[in-house]
């Protein structure tokens, strides 16, 4: 499935496919946006061109994010798991 995301450092809004965590150009934390792709697509030149200012602005670009709340089942975030040791629990 496609999913909106947008790159603060590259001021690039990208279709990605799941719910990536780092822009693919420049491998920063990009920021996953409630816009469906079935709306992006639909959007002509100019809206889209004013999307890229809208996300620009920190305060809108908060508006227009949103949060995978499913992160945690999702193969990435499993396997950064393995690779961080987990703390012990004494009881």
């Amino acid at each position: 499935m496609m999913y909106m995301h947008y790159c603060k450092r590259c001021h690039r809004v990208y279709m990605l496919n799941g719910h990536k965590q780092t822009c693919p150009k420049c491998r920063e934390t990009i920021t996953e946006l409630k816009l469906s792709y079935m709306d992006y697509v639909s959007m002509n030149q100019e809206a889209r061109a004013q999307l890229n200012i809208c996300c620009a602005d920190e305060e809108q670009l908060q508006k227009l994010s949103t949060t995978y709340r499913m992160y945690k089942y999702s193969k990435w975030y499993k396997d950064l798991q393995k690779q961080v040791p987990q703390p012990a629990i004494i009881a």
